[in-house]
């Protein structure tokens, strides 16, 4: 196999960690945006446009080219080493690259997709259970989610008790590992922007979970609380989602999917009239079977 390709070399030692973690702040940005535009709100684009702009300058010019030539490939352009594998791709990556990308003396990029990686901070992992032979294969949302991650009433009054009432539900149902650091990591994502949106709908989320598959839980609010969207709006439906990197770009089909689906009144009046979480999957099920496939 040849050497590994080295994007950034010559900063002094320690200096890497910053470039990497501002790399990894940039493409947050960018992927808050695309965000913004698959749930159909603009209005707040140029505030993030702005903070991606800025970020771009400060990096040096050579890194910046870099970073937009393999953004033009797909989303993502830096992505974290896990369990020796790169995330994106799913290549499994020789022994000596993974301990130089650790060390972060230099940049490197993974020799099969040509993205930045890097070395991550412990991470949530998915730990959702195994799909057994008899059961139908699934299609729709029905990928993504089961009625044992449906509240019909949160109990939580302010965003953050919310997100972690949506986070525990996870762990007691078997599909993550840790509750506590699942919620500090979309808190840290709401910190950049909101993710409600109009008509009493949120998004929270937490990208980047180590293995498994796309996974959605789903609460609602009855009198709506204040989740940061736009304007003074409550929000009453709050869909919950961990997403492993590889997943980072079907996440906005879906986002789009939800957005689209219940912007209307009439989808979003079905889910509260369900009492139970088995009427609550139904509802939800039944609502979005013709926007996501």
């Amino acid at each position: 196999m040849s050497e590994p390709m080295v994007i950034a070399v010559g900063y002094k030692k320690g200096s890497m960690h910053r470039i990497i973690n501002h790399l990894i702040q940039l493409q947050e940005l960018r992927v808050a945006r695309a965000q913004q535009e698959a749930s159909m709100q603009g209005a707040r684009l140029s505030q993030l446009d702005a903070s991606i702009q800025t970020l771009f300058e400060q990096l040096p010019q050579d890194l910046a080219a870099q970073y937009r030539k393999i953004e033009k490939k797909g989303l993502l352009a830096i992505v974290p080493v896990t369990n020796g594998v790169c995330s994106a791709c799913g290549m499994s990556l020789p022994v000596s690259l993974v301990h130089a990308v650790h060390a972060a003396d230099s940049l490197y990029l993974c020799p099969n997709c040509a993205r930045m990686l890097y070395y991550p901070e412990s991470r949530p992992r998915h730990v959702g259970r195994r799909k057994r032979r008899s059961e139908p294969a699934k299609v729709g949302i029905e990928r993504f989610s089961s009625s044992d991650l449906m509240i019909p009433r949160l109990v939580s009054q302010q965003r953050d008790d919310i997100i972690a009432e949506l986070c525990d539900k996870m762990e007691v149902e078997g599909f993550v590992d840790d509750a506590g650091r699942l919620r500090e990591e979309a808190l840290k994502r709401e910190a950049i922007i909101s993710t409600a949106v109009e008509h009493g709908l949120a998004f929270p989320h937490v990208r980047g979970v180590e293995g498994g598959g796309l996974t959605l839980a789903l609460g609602l609010h009855r009198k709506g609380v204040r989740f940061g969207g736009p304007g003074r709006s409550l929000t009453r439906i709050i869909f919950f989602m961990v997403i492993p990197t590889a997943a980072s770009a079907f996440y906005l089909k879906l986002l789009s999917g939800l957005a689209q689906t219940f912007q209307d009144e009439e989808p979003r009046e079905r889910l509260f009239e369900a009492e139970t979480p088995e009427q609550l999957w139904k509802a939800l099920v039944k609502t979005t079977k013709a926007r996501i496939q």
